[in-house]
Protein backbone atom coordinates (compact mmCIF):
# COMPACT_ATOMS: atom_id res chain seq x y z
CA UNK A 1 0.00 0.00 0.00
CA UNK A 2 2.98 2.28 -0.56
CA UNK A 3 1.49 4.39 -3.36
CA UNK A 4 -0.87 7.23 -2.53
CA UNK A 5 -4.38 7.27 -3.95
CA UNK A 6 -4.21 8.12 -7.65
CA UNK A 7 -7.92 8.80 -8.25
CA UNK A 8 -9.11 11.84 -6.31
CA UNK A 9 -12.61 12.25 -7.80
CA UNK A 10 -14.08 9.23 -5.97
CA UNK A 11 -15.79 9.83 -2.64
CA UNK A 12 -14.27 7.88 0.25
CA UNK A 13 -16.13 4.68 1.22
CA UNK A 14 -16.07 5.71 4.86
CA UNK A 15 -17.40 9.20 4.13
CA UNK A 16 -20.42 8.20 2.00
CA UNK A 17 -20.67 4.59 0.87
CA UNK A 18 -23.65 5.14 -1.44
CA UNK A 19 -21.94 8.04 -3.21
CA UNK A 20 -18.68 6.07 -3.39
CA UNK A 21 -20.55 3.25 -5.15
CA UNK A 22 -22.10 5.65 -7.68
CA UNK A 23 -18.72 7.32 -8.28
CA UNK A 24 -17.02 3.98 -8.97
CA UNK A 25 -19.73 2.84 -11.38
CA UNK A 26 -19.44 6.16 -13.23
CA UNK A 27 -15.63 6.54 -13.23
CA UNK A 28 -15.05 2.92 -14.28
CA UNK A 29 -17.52 3.48 -17.14
CA UNK A 30 -19.62 0.46 -16.21
CA UNK A 31 -23.07 1.96 -16.82
CA UNK A 32 -24.82 5.11 -17.95
CA UNK A 33 -28.31 6.45 -17.42
CA UNK A 34 -30.82 5.88 -20.20
CA UNK A 35 -33.69 8.02 -21.48
CA UNK A 36 -36.13 5.74 -19.61
CA UNK A 37 -36.16 6.34 -15.87
CA UNK A 38 -34.90 3.37 -13.88
CA UNK A 39 -33.35 1.62 -16.90
CA UNK A 40 -29.57 1.50 -17.31
CA UNK A 41 -27.17 1.32 -20.21
CA UNK A 42 -24.53 -1.31 -19.53
CA UNK A 43 -21.37 0.03 -21.14
CA UNK A 44 -18.71 -2.23 -22.70
CA UNK A 45 -16.57 -2.29 -19.53
CA UNK A 46 -19.56 -3.46 -17.48
CA UNK A 47 -20.83 -5.90 -20.07
CA UNK A 48 -17.39 -7.50 -20.41
CA UNK A 49 -17.53 -8.41 -16.71
CA UNK A 50 -21.02 -9.86 -17.20
CA UNK A 51 -19.78 -11.89 -20.18
CA UNK A 52 -17.12 -13.52 -18.01
CA UNK A 53 -19.67 -14.27 -15.29
CA UNK A 54 -21.99 -15.77 -17.92
CA UNK A 55 -19.18 -17.94 -19.33
CA UNK A 56 -18.25 -19.26 -15.86
CA UNK A 57 -21.87 -20.15 -15.10
CA UNK A 58 -22.87 -21.42 -18.53
CA UNK A 59 -20.09 -24.01 -18.71
CA UNK A 60 -21.03 -25.33 -15.28
CA UNK A 61 -24.73 -25.44 -16.17
CA UNK A 62 -24.07 -27.42 -19.33
CA UNK A 63 -21.83 -29.86 -17.46
CA UNK A 64 -24.95 -30.90 -15.50
CA UNK A 65 -27.05 -31.44 -18.64
CA UNK A 66 -28.71 -28.01 -18.88
CA UNK A 67 -29.49 -26.65 -22.36
CA UNK A 68 -30.13 -23.02 -23.32
CA UNK A 69 -33.31 -21.83 -25.00
CA UNK A 70 -35.30 -18.62 -25.47
CA UNK A 71 -38.84 -17.82 -24.36
CA UNK A 72 -41.09 -14.91 -25.46
CA UNK A 73 -40.78 -11.45 -23.94
CA UNK A 74 -44.54 -11.05 -23.38
CA UNK A 75 -46.98 -13.07 -21.28
CA UNK A 76 -50.80 -13.00 -21.74
CA UNK A 77 -52.57 -11.88 -18.57
CA UNK A 78 -54.69 -15.05 -18.52
CA UNK A 79 -51.54 -17.20 -18.52
CA UNK A 80 -49.87 -15.18 -15.77
CA UNK A 81 -52.93 -15.52 -13.53
CA UNK A 82 -53.05 -19.32 -13.61
CA UNK A 83 -50.90 -19.59 -10.47
CA UNK A 84 -52.51 -17.23 -7.93
CA UNK A 85 -49.68 -16.97 -5.37
CA UNK A 86 -47.15 -16.28 -8.13
CA UNK A 87 -49.14 -13.50 -9.79
CA UNK A 88 -49.95 -11.92 -6.43
CA UNK A 89 -46.25 -11.80 -5.58
CA UNK A 90 -45.33 -10.00 -8.80
CA UNK A 91 -48.42 -7.84 -9.41
CA UNK A 92 -46.97 -4.59 -7.98
CA UNK A 93 -43.90 -4.81 -10.26
CA UNK A 94 -45.52 -5.80 -13.56
CA UNK A 95 -45.32 -3.61 -16.68
CA UNK A 96 -48.18 -4.08 -19.15
CA UNK A 97 -48.50 -3.75 -22.94
CA UNK A 98 -52.01 -2.64 -23.85
CA UNK A 99 -51.69 -1.61 -27.52
CA UNK A 100 -50.14 -3.05 -30.65
CA UNK A 101 -49.46 -0.14 -32.99
CA UNK A 102 -52.62 2.00 -32.85
CA UNK A 103 -54.90 -0.92 -31.99
CA UNK A 104 -55.83 -1.71 -28.40
CA UNK A 105 -55.15 -5.35 -27.53
CA UNK A 106 -58.05 -7.62 -26.59
CA UNK A 107 -55.94 -9.01 -23.76
CA UNK A 108 -53.14 -7.06 -22.18
CA UNK A 109 -49.66 -8.56 -22.17
CA UNK A 110 -47.21 -8.59 -19.28
CA UNK A 111 -43.54 -7.78 -19.96
CA UNK A 112 -41.92 -10.77 -18.28
CA UNK A 113 -40.82 -10.16 -14.68
CA UNK A 114 -39.80 -13.85 -14.73
CA UNK A 115 -40.76 -16.75 -17.00
CA UNK A 116 -42.17 -19.56 -14.86
CA UNK A 117 -45.55 -19.48 -16.58
CA UNK A 118 -43.99 -19.49 -20.07
CA UNK A 119 -41.91 -22.54 -19.25
CA UNK A 120 -44.92 -24.24 -17.67
CA UNK A 121 -46.99 -23.59 -20.78
CA UNK A 122 -44.19 -25.03 -22.92
CA UNK A 123 -43.66 -28.08 -20.70
CA UNK A 124 -47.39 -28.84 -20.71
CA UNK A 125 -47.10 -29.39 -24.45
CA UNK A 126 -43.84 -31.35 -24.68
CA UNK A 127 -43.91 -33.53 -21.55
CA UNK A 128 -46.13 -36.59 -22.04
CA UNK A 129 -44.26 -39.57 -20.62
CA UNK A 130 -41.62 -40.38 -18.02
CA UNK A 131 -39.33 -40.79 -21.03
CA UNK A 132 -39.55 -37.01 -21.58
CA UNK A 133 -38.11 -36.29 -18.14
CA UNK A 134 -36.14 -34.55 -16.85
CA UNK A 135 -36.29 -31.34 -18.88
CA UNK A 136 -33.34 -29.07 -18.00
CA UNK A 137 -33.64 -25.65 -19.67
CA UNK A 138 -32.16 -22.21 -19.09
CA UNK A 139 -32.36 -18.86 -20.82
CA UNK A 140 -30.16 -15.75 -20.75
CA UNK A 141 -32.36 -12.68 -21.11
CA UNK A 142 -33.58 -9.44 -19.54
CA UNK A 143 -36.66 -9.01 -17.36
CA UNK A 144 -38.63 -5.96 -16.24
CA UNK A 145 -39.81 -5.23 -12.70
CA UNK A 146 -41.16 -1.75 -12.00
CA UNK A 147 -39.05 -0.93 -8.95
CA UNK A 148 -39.77 2.31 -7.05
CA UNK A 149 -36.16 3.04 -6.09
CA UNK A 150 -33.32 2.15 -8.44
CA UNK A 151 -29.52 1.98 -8.31
CA UNK A 152 -27.18 0.74 -11.08
CA UNK A 153 -26.79 -3.07 -11.01
CA UNK A 154 -28.34 -3.45 -7.55
CA UNK A 155 -31.94 -2.60 -8.41
CA UNK A 156 -33.05 -1.46 -11.87
CA UNK A 157 -36.36 -1.76 -13.67
CA UNK A 158 -34.75 -3.91 -16.36
CA UNK A 159 -31.85 -6.23 -15.61
CA UNK A 160 -29.99 -9.07 -17.24
CA UNK A 161 -30.01 -12.55 -15.77
CA UNK A 162 -30.29 -16.23 -16.45
CA UNK A 163 -33.32 -18.19 -15.38
CA UNK A 164 -33.22 -21.95 -15.29
CA UNK A 165 -36.44 -23.96 -15.24
CA UNK A 166 -36.44 -27.73 -14.89
CA UNK A 167 -39.10 -30.41 -14.47
CA UNK A 168 -38.60 -33.82 -12.89
CA UNK A 169 -40.46 -37.03 -12.22
CA UNK A 170 -39.99 -37.01 -8.43
CA UNK A 171 -39.81 -34.57 -5.55
CA UNK A 172 -36.39 -35.98 -4.62
CA UNK A 173 -34.95 -35.22 -8.07
CA UNK A 174 -36.32 -31.67 -7.96
CA UNK A 175 -34.81 -31.02 -4.53
CA UNK A 176 -31.48 -32.46 -5.67
CA UNK A 177 -31.45 -30.14 -8.71
CA UNK A 178 -32.41 -27.12 -6.57
CA UNK A 179 -29.45 -27.68 -4.25
CA UNK A 180 -27.09 -28.54 -7.10
CA UNK A 181 -27.70 -25.18 -8.77
CA UNK A 182 -27.24 -23.37 -5.45
CA UNK A 183 -23.84 -25.06 -5.12
CA UNK A 184 -22.90 -23.89 -8.63
CA UNK A 185 -23.75 -20.31 -7.72
CA UNK A 186 -21.66 -20.54 -4.56
CA UNK A 187 -18.79 -22.07 -6.55
CA UNK A 188 -18.75 -19.25 -9.11
CA UNK A 189 -19.12 -16.51 -6.51
CA UNK A 190 -16.35 -17.86 -4.31
CA UNK A 191 -13.89 -19.23 -6.86
CA UNK A 192 -14.36 -16.80 -9.76
CA UNK A 193 -15.58 -13.60 -8.09
CA UNK A 194 -13.67 -14.15 -4.81
CA UNK A 195 -16.84 -13.41 -2.82
CA UNK A 196 -17.42 -15.63 0.24
CA UNK A 197 -21.08 -16.52 0.74
CA UNK A 198 -23.40 -18.04 3.29
CA UNK A 199 -25.72 -20.70 1.85
CA UNK A 200 -29.08 -21.49 3.32
CA UNK A 201 -32.84 -21.67 3.01
CA UNK A 202 -35.09 -18.63 3.04
CA UNK A 203 -37.88 -18.43 5.60
CA UNK A 204 -41.45 -18.83 4.30
CA UNK A 205 -41.89 -15.07 4.55
CA UNK A 206 -38.89 -14.43 2.29
CA UNK A 207 -39.30 -17.29 -0.19
CA UNK A 208 -40.22 -16.84 -3.85
CA UNK A 209 -43.93 -16.49 -4.65
CA UNK A 210 -45.23 -19.95 -5.55
CA UNK A 211 -42.23 -21.93 -4.25
CA UNK A 212 -42.31 -24.57 -1.54
CA UNK A 213 -38.67 -23.76 -0.71
CA UNK A 214 -36.21 -21.04 -1.72
CA UNK A 215 -32.46 -21.37 -1.17
CA UNK A 216 -30.05 -18.44 -1.30
CA UNK A 217 -26.41 -17.43 -1.29
CA UNK A 218 -25.86 -14.28 0.79
CA UNK A 219 -22.76 -12.09 0.74
CA UNK A 220 -21.60 -9.25 2.96
CA UNK A 221 -20.70 -5.90 1.44
CA UNK A 222 -17.99 -3.56 2.76
CA UNK A 223 -20.58 -1.40 4.56
CA UNK A 224 -21.89 -4.43 6.44
CA UNK A 225 -25.10 -4.73 4.44
CA UNK A 226 -26.08 -8.15 3.09
CA UNK A 227 -26.77 -8.82 -0.58
CA UNK A 228 -28.76 -11.76 -1.92
CA UNK A 229 -26.55 -12.87 -4.82
CA UNK A 230 -28.51 -15.80 -6.29
CA UNK A 231 -31.50 -17.99 -5.49
CA UNK A 232 -32.67 -21.50 -6.30
CA UNK A 233 -36.32 -22.50 -5.87
CA UNK A 234 -38.12 -25.81 -5.47
CA UNK A 235 -41.67 -25.35 -6.76
CA UNK A 236 -42.87 -28.84 -5.91
CA UNK A 237 -45.91 -29.69 -8.05
CA UNK A 238 -47.90 -26.48 -7.50
CA UNK A 239 -47.18 -24.94 -10.89
CA UNK A 240 -47.51 -28.33 -12.54
CA UNK A 241 -51.05 -28.78 -11.26
CA UNK A 242 -52.04 -25.21 -12.20
CA UNK A 243 -50.72 -25.65 -15.74
CA UNK A 244 -51.43 -29.38 -16.10
CA UNK A 245 -47.81 -30.33 -16.65
CA UNK A 246 -48.11 -34.08 -16.17
CA UNK A 247 -46.68 -37.32 -17.45
CA UNK A 248 -47.55 -40.98 -17.80
CA UNK A 249 -45.43 -42.88 -15.29
CA UNK A 250 -43.88 -46.32 -15.68
CA UNK A 251 -46.82 -47.62 -13.62
CA UNK A 252 -49.28 -46.22 -16.17
CA UNK A 253 -50.53 -43.50 -13.83
CA UNK A 254 -50.76 -39.81 -14.71
CA UNK A 255 -48.56 -37.75 -12.36
CA UNK A 256 -47.71 -34.05 -12.04
CA UNK A 257 -44.06 -33.09 -12.59
CA UNK A 258 -41.91 -31.49 -9.89
CA UNK A 259 -40.37 -28.19 -10.89
CA UNK A 260 -37.37 -25.98 -10.05
CA UNK A 261 -36.30 -22.48 -10.97
CA UNK A 262 -32.97 -20.73 -10.31
CA UNK A 263 -31.39 -17.42 -11.27
CA UNK A 264 -28.55 -14.95 -10.89
CA UNK A 265 -28.46 -11.38 -12.20
CA UNK A 266 -26.23 -8.44 -13.08
CA UNK A 267 -26.48 -7.38 -9.42
CA UNK A 268 -23.44 -9.66 -8.96
CA UNK A 269 -21.44 -6.85 -10.59
CA UNK A 270 -22.71 -4.60 -7.80
CA UNK A 271 -21.51 -7.21 -5.32
CA UNK A 272 -18.05 -7.25 -6.96
CA UNK A 273 -17.81 -3.49 -6.58
CA UNK A 274 -18.96 -3.38 -2.95
CA UNK A 275 -16.96 -6.37 -1.70
CA UNK A 276 -13.61 -5.60 -3.34
CA UNK A 277 -13.58 -1.94 -4.43
CA UNK A 278 -11.54 0.76 -2.68
CA UNK A 279 -11.26 4.54 -2.74
CA UNK A 280 -9.43 4.41 -6.08
CA UNK A 281 -12.16 2.43 -7.85
CA UNK A 282 -12.75 -1.18 -8.87
CA UNK A 283 -10.59 -4.07 -7.74
CA UNK A 284 -11.39 -7.03 -9.98
CA UNK A 285 -10.51 -10.66 -9.20
CA UNK A 286 -8.19 -11.93 -11.98
CA UNK A 287 -10.42 -14.84 -13.01
CA UNK A 288 -13.34 -12.55 -13.81
CA UNK A 289 -11.42 -9.44 -14.97
CA UNK A 290 -11.88 -8.72 -18.71
CA UNK A 291 -8.27 -7.43 -18.78
CA UNK A 292 -5.85 -9.14 -16.41
CA UNK A 293 -2.66 -7.27 -17.34
CA UNK A 294 -2.53 -3.63 -18.47
CA UNK A 295 0.78 -2.76 -20.14
CA UNK A 296 1.72 0.90 -19.80
CA UNK A 297 4.68 2.02 -21.91
CA UNK A 298 6.79 4.77 -20.31
CA UNK A 299 8.25 7.34 -22.72
CA UNK A 300 6.47 5.55 -25.52
CA UNK A 301 7.77 8.08 -28.05
CA UNK A 302 11.26 6.64 -27.56
CA UNK A 303 12.34 4.13 -30.19
CA UNK A 304 11.53 0.50 -29.40
CA UNK A 305 9.28 1.13 -26.37
CA UNK A 306 5.92 0.54 -28.07
CA UNK A 307 7.30 -2.36 -30.07
CA UNK A 308 8.49 -4.02 -26.87
CA UNK A 309 5.15 -3.35 -25.15
CA UNK A 310 3.22 -5.11 -27.92
CA UNK A 311 5.80 -7.90 -28.03
CA UNK A 312 5.21 -8.53 -24.31
CA UNK A 313 1.45 -8.38 -24.86
CA UNK A 314 1.67 -11.11 -27.50
CA UNK A 315 3.88 -13.24 -25.25
CA UNK A 316 1.39 -13.01 -22.37
CA UNK A 317 -1.63 -13.55 -24.62
CA UNK A 318 0.00 -16.65 -26.11
CA UNK A 319 0.23 -17.94 -22.52
CA UNK A 320 -3.55 -17.53 -22.16
CA UNK A 321 -3.74 -14.21 -20.32
CA UNK A 322 -6.07 -11.32 -21.17
CA UNK A 323 -3.86 -8.32 -21.92
CA UNK A 324 -4.02 -4.84 -23.38
CA UNK A 325 -1.50 -2.08 -24.12
CA UNK A 326 -2.49 1.48 -23.22
CA UNK A 327 -0.82 3.32 -26.09
CA UNK A 328 -3.02 6.41 -25.79
CA UNK A 329 -1.36 9.84 -25.75
CA UNK A 330 -2.21 10.37 -22.06
CA UNK A 331 0.50 10.81 -19.42
CA UNK A 332 1.76 7.74 -17.52
CA UNK A 333 0.21 9.13 -14.34
CA UNK A 334 -3.21 9.35 -15.98
CA UNK A 335 -2.84 5.82 -17.32
CA UNK A 336 -1.90 4.52 -13.87
CA UNK A 337 -5.02 6.13 -12.38
CA UNK A 338 -7.22 4.84 -15.20
CA UNK A 339 -5.88 1.32 -14.71
CA UNK A 340 -6.66 1.58 -10.99
CA UNK A 341 -10.21 2.88 -11.38
CA UNK A 342 -10.98 0.05 -13.82
CA UNK A 343 -9.66 -2.51 -11.34
CA UNK A 344 -7.22 -4.27 -13.69
CA UNK A 345 -5.39 -6.81 -11.48
CA UNK A 346 -1.85 -6.25 -12.80
CA UNK A 347 -0.20 -3.15 -14.22
CA UNK A 348 2.96 -3.72 -16.26
CA UNK A 349 5.29 -0.75 -16.65
CA UNK A 350 7.95 -0.82 -19.40
CA UNK A 351 10.29 2.01 -20.41
CA UNK A 352 13.71 2.52 -22.04
CA UNK A 353 15.62 1.79 -18.82
CA UNK A 354 13.59 -1.38 -18.25
CA UNK A 355 14.29 -2.58 -21.79
CA UNK A 356 17.98 -1.95 -21.26
CA UNK A 357 17.88 -3.95 -18.02
CA UNK A 358 15.75 -6.74 -19.57
CA UNK A 359 12.95 -6.34 -17.03
CA UNK A 360 9.50 -4.91 -16.32
CA UNK A 361 7.79 -3.57 -13.23
CA UNK A 362 4.57 -5.35 -12.22
CA UNK A 363 2.18 -3.54 -9.86
CA UNK A 364 -0.62 -5.38 -8.03
CA UNK A 365 -3.95 -3.53 -8.06
CA UNK A 366 -5.10 -4.99 -4.74
CA UNK A 367 -2.03 -4.10 -2.65
CA UNK A 368 -0.09 -1.77 -5.02
CA UNK A 369 3.00 -3.88 -4.36
CA UNK A 370 5.68 -3.43 -7.05
CA UNK A 371 7.65 -6.41 -8.31
CA UNK A 372 10.57 -6.26 -10.75
CA UNK A 373 10.51 -9.23 -13.13
CA UNK A 374 12.88 -10.24 -15.92
CA UNK A 375 11.59 -10.76 -19.46
CA UNK A 376 12.45 -14.44 -19.17
CA UNK A 377 10.31 -14.93 -16.05
CA UNK A 378 7.44 -12.65 -17.05
CA UNK A 379 4.89 -15.30 -18.03
CA UNK A 380 5.55 -17.51 -15.00
CA UNK A 381 5.58 -14.61 -12.54
CA UNK A 382 2.47 -12.97 -14.03
CA UNK A 383 0.48 -16.19 -13.74
CA UNK A 384 1.74 -16.74 -10.21
CA UNK A 385 0.84 -13.21 -9.17
CA UNK A 386 -2.63 -13.39 -10.68
CA UNK A 387 -3.37 -16.59 -8.77
CA UNK A 388 -2.02 -15.02 -5.57
CA UNK A 389 -4.17 -11.93 -6.07
CA UNK A 390 -7.27 -14.12 -6.58
CA UNK A 391 -6.52 -16.06 -3.41
CA UNK A 392 -5.67 -12.98 -1.34
CA UNK A 393 -8.83 -11.14 -2.41
CA UNK A 394 -11.02 -14.05 -1.34
CA UNK A 395 -9.21 -14.42 1.97
CA UNK A 396 -9.49 -10.70 2.76
CA UNK A 397 -13.23 -10.79 2.03
CA UNK A 398 -13.63 -13.96 4.12
CA UNK A 399 -11.74 -12.40 7.04
CA UNK A 400 -14.01 -9.35 6.81
CA UNK A 401 -17.10 -11.57 6.77
CA UNK A 402 -15.93 -13.49 9.83
CA UNK A 403 -15.07 -10.29 11.71
CA UNK A 404 -18.52 -8.92 10.92
CA UNK A 405 -20.43 -12.06 11.98
CA UNK A 406 -21.54 -12.09 15.59
CA UNK A 407 -23.93 -14.05 17.80
CA UNK A 408 -26.85 -12.62 19.78
CA UNK A 409 -29.09 -14.14 22.45
CA UNK A 410 -31.56 -11.28 22.92
CA UNK A 411 -33.38 -8.71 20.81
CA UNK A 412 -31.46 -5.82 22.38
CA UNK A 413 -28.17 -7.60 21.74
CA UNK A 414 -29.12 -8.32 18.10
CA UNK A 415 -30.10 -4.72 17.31
CA UNK A 416 -27.18 -3.21 19.22
CA UNK A 417 -24.74 -5.47 17.42
CA UNK A 418 -26.00 -4.44 13.97
CA UNK A 419 -26.18 -0.76 14.94
CA UNK A 420 -22.64 -0.75 16.26
CA UNK A 421 -20.94 -2.99 13.68
CA UNK A 422 -23.16 -3.87 10.67
CA UNK A 423 -22.82 -7.40 9.33
CA UNK A 424 -24.37 -10.81 9.90
CA UNK A 425 -25.79 -11.73 13.27
CA UNK A 426 -26.53 -15.35 14.08
CA UNK A 427 -29.47 -15.78 16.45
CA UNK A 428 -32.17 -18.29 17.28
CA UNK A 429 -35.74 -18.09 15.95
CA UNK A 430 -39.00 -19.79 16.93
CA UNK A 431 -40.21 -20.08 13.33
CA UNK A 432 -43.02 -17.55 13.83
CA UNK A 433 -43.66 -15.14 10.95
CA UNK A 434 -44.84 -12.44 13.37
CA UNK A 435 -41.38 -12.35 14.97
CA UNK A 436 -39.77 -11.72 11.58
CA UNK A 437 -42.21 -8.95 10.78
CA UNK A 438 -41.76 -7.34 14.21
CA UNK A 439 -37.98 -7.32 13.81
CA UNK A 440 -38.19 -5.73 10.37
CA UNK A 441 -40.66 -3.06 11.47
CA UNK A 442 -38.72 -2.35 14.65
CA UNK A 443 -35.22 -2.07 13.19
CA UNK A 444 -35.14 -2.88 9.45
CA UNK A 445 -33.49 -6.24 10.14
CA UNK A 446 -34.48 -9.22 7.99
CA UNK A 447 -33.74 -12.91 8.01
CA UNK A 448 -31.07 -13.64 5.42
CA UNK A 449 -31.12 -17.46 5.53
CA UNK A 450 -31.38 -20.59 7.63
CA UNK A 451 -28.03 -22.35 7.10
CA UNK A 452 -28.00 -26.10 6.53
CA UNK A 453 -25.37 -26.48 9.24
CA UNK A 454 -27.22 -25.56 12.42
CA UNK A 455 -25.68 -24.42 15.71
CA UNK A 456 -27.45 -23.74 18.97
CA UNK A 457 -26.80 -20.14 20.04
CA UNK A 458 -29.49 -20.15 22.75
CA UNK A 459 -32.63 -22.03 23.77
CA UNK A 460 -35.09 -19.25 23.06
CA UNK A 461 -36.19 -17.07 20.15
CA UNK A 462 -34.27 -13.80 19.92
CA UNK A 463 -37.54 -11.88 19.40
CA UNK A 464 -40.29 -13.43 21.52
CA UNK A 465 -38.40 -15.56 24.02
CA UNK A 466 -40.33 -18.75 23.19
CA UNK A 467 -38.50 -22.05 22.51
CA UNK A 468 -36.37 -21.70 19.37
CA UNK A 469 -36.22 -24.17 16.49
CA UNK A 470 -33.71 -22.66 14.03
CA UNK A 471 -30.49 -20.68 13.98
CA UNK A 472 -30.80 -17.87 11.44
CA UNK A 473 -28.45 -15.35 9.84
CA UNK A 474 -29.96 -11.88 10.30
CA UNK A 475 -28.92 -8.54 8.86
CA UNK A 476 -29.85 -5.38 7.00
CA UNK A 477 -29.77 -5.83 3.25
CA UNK A 478 -29.83 -4.19 -0.16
Amino acid sequence: MADKKLVEQITSREEDFAQWYTDVVKKAELTDYSSVKGFMVIRPAGYAIWENIMAALDSRFKATGVQNCSMPLLIPQSLLEKESEHVEGFAPEVAWVTSGGSKRLEERLCVRPTSEVLFCDYYSKVVKSYRDLPQLLNQWCSVVRWEKTTRPFLRTREFLWQEGHTVHATAEEAEERTLLMLDIYADVLENELAIPVVKGRKTDKEKFAGAIATYTVEALMHDGQALQCATSHNFGDGFAKAFQVQYLSKNNTVEPVHQTSWGITTRTIGALIMVHGDDSGLVLPPRIAPVQVNIIPIQQNKEGVLDKAFDLMNTLMDAGLRVKVDDSDKTPGFKFADSEVRGIPLRLEIGPKDIEAGQVVLVRRDTREKIVVSFENLVEESKKLLEQIQKDMYNRALTFQKERTTDAKSLDELVASLDKKPGFVRAMWCGCRECEEKLKEYSGITSRCIPAKQEKIADTCVVCGKPATKMVYWGRAY
